[in-house]
């Protein structure tokens, strides 16, 4: 039987998928599976028996990836699951920004008490006037699951939108709508969108990447809106930025004592995903990552491993081996499967920078023996025998 441990509340309705062969526990030393959301893993130790984790969501922060990596435990995420909801609160973020509604609604608060409102609205309403987003140009930085479907709602609200993004994926770009002008430069983006959206990944080479630089090519009175991660944006510039009148309102999901209640800034508790339809989609997506990994194997959507796939098994046996990205490993494997009288009836090898994952297909299965072999090469991280 294999033990999975949630360290968040995960969606019963993905949980709901784990067949009889599964049961929950509360120990992490006996967990194969781990289902995971916000909780920080970067200080928890790792059983021998974890294979895998799975993130319930898109950002894997929270997760120490090379530390998996190097005690071979595959750690999954769930791209797209909770695309909608991120995408329908930056549309409200924009309309948000636009005209400000959330003036107007503090003022009828303040003024719930007088009985001359609504004489009093048609002279206080021109205060929190705006503009509508139609006709305006939106630039969309980076085109994943979520970009593509901000880009492609944006355009059916009658805007001109621009996309950025030099790794766009074949899929996404299958996704995208036809309207949408395809910038090969960035900066040609901060000079003219009257609204821009980041949706990049936070790694060293995006950290920030919203500068004092970038803010000072940008149009007077843009509107920037982060709903990816916060340290994406240098918010010290864009609150100078805002104070100058260059930047009209910068709107994030990510409150911190930087940001929260500055002028000209809209901060959002972080409810991108918060919605039902999302968590569910994300916990139903996690649990079938790591039901296939277990059961079969197969890897899709790691972040630390490659993508790996040799359908359902059909042998009678199948090893899979985590190890480093280094030359000879192949062969060191198929001497020892060999010299045990094995024979190799499929096999596939793929790799991701520094790690690589093999799968074999054998008959007749291993014994403990060859499989403790086969842990003992230089540079192999975790033998699990599938099957």
């Amino acid at each position: 039987m294999y033990k999975y441990l949630c360290l968040n509340p995960i969606a019963q309705c993905g949980l709901d998928q784990f067949t009889g062969n599964y049961g929950k526990t509360e120990e992490a030393a006996e967990a194969d599976a781990i289902l995971v959301r916000s909780a920080s893993m970067h200080e928890m130790e790792f059983g021998d028996r974890l294979a895998g984790i799975a993130r319930a969501g898109a950002g894997v922060n929270n997760i120490p990836l090379d530390k998996c990596a190097e005690q071979g435990i595959v750690v999954f995420n769930t791209p797209g699951a909770n695309a909608n909801g991120v995408k329908e609160l930056v549309i409200a973020g924009m309309l948000l920004a636009s005209r400000d509604i959330v003036g107007g609604i503090e003022w009828a608060i303040s003024d719930s008490a007088d009985e001359n409102i609504a004489k009093a609205t048609e002279k206080e309403k021109k205060k929190f006037a705006g503009c509508e987003i139609e006709g305006k140009k939106l630039g969309v930085i980076g085109l994943g699951a979520i970009g593509v479907r901000v880009a492609n709602a944006a355009v059916h609200l009658g805007m001109e939108v621009y996309g950025y993004d030099p790794y766009i994926s074949v899929q996404a770009a299958w996704n995208l709508s036809r309207n949408i002008k395809h910038i090969s430069n960035v900066e040609d983006i901060y000079r003219e969108c009257d609204y821009i959206t980041i949706h990049v990944p936070l790694m060293d080479s995006t950290k920030n990447m919203i500068d004092a630089q970038a803010v000072s090519m940008m149009k007077e009175g843009a509107v920037l809106l982060n709903f990816a991660r916060d340290l994406l944006v240098d918010e010290k510039a864009v609150l100078e930025a805002i104070e100058a009148g260059k930047i009209k309102r910068y709107v994030t999901d990510f409150p911190n004592t930087t940001t929260a209640g500055k002028k000209g800034v809209i901060v959002i508790p972080h409810l991108g995903a918060s919605t039902e339809e999302s968590e569910d989609n994300c916990a139903k997506m996690a649990v079938k990552e790591l039901k296939e990994f277990l059961e079969n194997g197969n890897i899709q959507n790691s972040v630390n491993y490659p993508s790996c796939d040799m359908g359902p098994c059909a042998t009678a046996g199948r090893i899979a081996i985590c190890h480093k990205n280094v030359k000879n490993m192949i062969s060191q494997f198929t001497t020892i499967l060999s010299g045990a009288d094995t024979n190799i009836i499929n096999m596939t090898n793929k790799s991701r920078g520094d790690y690589a994952y093999s799968l074999f297909d054998i008959e007749p299965k291993v014994s403990e023996e060859t499989v403790a072999r086969l842990a003992a090469v230089d540079g192999v991280f975790k033998v699990r025998v599938v099957k």
